[in-house]
């Protein structure tokens, strides 16, 4: 039976209540699988590291409603118990209704799920009360199993806390005071992600403290163990014995990818192969196509330009088939300008530049494909999300896509299309929708066959 964190609001503490338990279990050798609400990469990043199991991201926005239950399934399945951390508050989805909320994706994964909600003290008393009746009957179909309450701040101010739920009846999973929390860093785009941080065994170790030590163990474990079987779903089978070889740029500033996405790579006959525009020289050898993914080459800007060796090689490979999301599309671009306006030049197969600005782009969008000479399908949308800070300077004159929001809206054209370069802002993920992998793979084949 798997637990849901939600919480009242973005901010009130989620993460790191997951990653305290998560690391308490791990230290006591239970196997847990976890996933994240949204479309969110560095949490999931944070529990992959503590769980020493890959992190799966629960969206039925960008990909389905059968894909979110199908996907838990499979990765449950061997293990002890699930936990999933939700996202911004219990009840808050991509747009006026529920949809692709915490609250929606409990829904879809049955009444063996519980959620346990996680409030902010800091500041409330005996209003505390109010709140936790109010998210316990907001909706019939969601019952919350018990509260952890964070940031709670003396002695006094947790026993009037408890003394204004008491007659609730919600079990309280846990108390976490005020000054005992876990800070982690962040910056314009979220947390820090663990590849950048130091010595973060320590900080793994400090989180299992915690959890071991705030946490009412004997309510919460038999909520997280797996009561059932669940049924494992195969991976689709290879459709060649002979692989492709994709170069995966992965590094500290290229480390947003969906686990599925990789996977279904690999499920089509590729084989993937790492390396780091960072650090390498040069791309690696035989390879039939490259997969640059999201992340901070903004922050790693200045390296990115130092190594003349893999830019050099990324642009002698132009021929090849290029996907490109977000970071991606900025290292492909002329040039990276910073949040100081410092310029660094990059791959230069785009004919623009990117500038860090402090407007925030955000949300999901519906993507109608416009470029017909490329190797992605345009037979229906797709649905993707945006999170950037940086903008282009030239638009392009064959774009790749027509987007919309998640209202309908209209927000123009966006993305680079050409017969063997997707590169767009738009973060996609495949499950429901593996058509782009499919694309990619079939390209990269006719570069292997040449």
């Amino acid at each position: 039976m798997p637990i849901a964190i939600a919480g009242t609001h973005s901010g009130v503490g989620k993460t790191t209540i997951t990653l305290s338990i998560l690391a308490a279990l791990r230290r006591w050798g239970m196997v847990v699988q976890p996933f994240k609400v949204g479309p969110d990469y560095i949490d999931p990043m944070f529990h992959t590291v503590v769980t020493g199991r890959t992190c799966r991201n629960l969206d039925p926005v960008i990909t389905s409603s059968e894909y979110v239950k199908s996907c838990f399934a499979s990765h449950s399945a061997n293990a002890d118990g699930a936990a999933i951390e939700g996202v911004m508050g219990l009840f808050d989805g991509a747009g006026s209704n529920e949809f692709g909320s915490t609250a929606h994706v409990v829904k879809l994964l049955g009444k063996s799920v519980s959620v346990i909600l996680v409030i902010d003290c800091s500041r409330m008393s005996r209003s505390l009360a109010a709140t936790i009746y109010g998210y316990h009957h907001f909706d019939a179909d969601i019952k919350l199993a018990g509260v952890i309450l964070n940031r709670v701040g003396s002695d006094r101010h947790r026993e009037i806390l408890l003394e204004a739920i008491a007659p609730l009846g919600i079990p309280v999973m846990g108390i976490i005071p005020r000054e005992d929390g876990i800070k982690l860093s962040d910056r314009h785009l979220g947390l820090i992600p663990t590849e950048e941080i130091a010595n973060f065994s320590e900080t793994i170790d400090r989180l299992a403290d915690l959890g071991k030590r705030c946490f009412d163990w004997e309510k919460l474990m038999p909520l997280i163990k797996n009561s059932q079987n669940l049924p494992a779903i195969s991976p689709q089978p290879l459709r060649a014995n002979v692989k492709v070889r994709i170069a995966v740029a992965h590094d500290r500033a290229f480390n947003f990818y969906y686990a599925d996405n990789l996977d279904i790579l690999e499920n089509l006959g590729a084989e993937l192969v790492d390396w780091s525009p960072l650090d390498d020289a040069q791309l690696p050898k035989q390879i039939h196509g490259l997969y640059f993914g999201g992340g901070f080459p903004e922050i790693f800007a200045a390296q990115l330009a130092e190594n003349q060796g893999a830019i050099a090689s990324v642009r002698q490979h132009t021929h090849l088939p290029i996907y490109a999301e977000c970071g991606g599309l900025m290292y492909l671009s002329e040039a990276i300008v910073d949040f100081a306006g410092n310029q660094f030049a990059m791959v230069g197969a785009i004919p623009t530049q990117t500038v860090m600005a402090d407007k925030l782009t955000l949300g999901y969008r519906c993507a109608q494909v416009l470029a017909s000479d490329t190797w992605l399908p345009g037979d229906r949308p797709v649905w993707g999300h945006e999170f950037h800070r940086s903008h282009q300077t030239v638009d392009c004159d064959r774009p790749l896509y027509q987007l919309k929001n998640y209202a309908g809206q209209d927000l123009g054209t966006e993305g680079w299309g050409r017969k063997n370069l997707l590169a767009s802002y738009l973060h996609l993920h495949w499950g429901n929708n593996p058509s782009i992998a499919i694309g990619l793979i079939a390209a990269a084949r006719e570069t292997q066959n040449r």
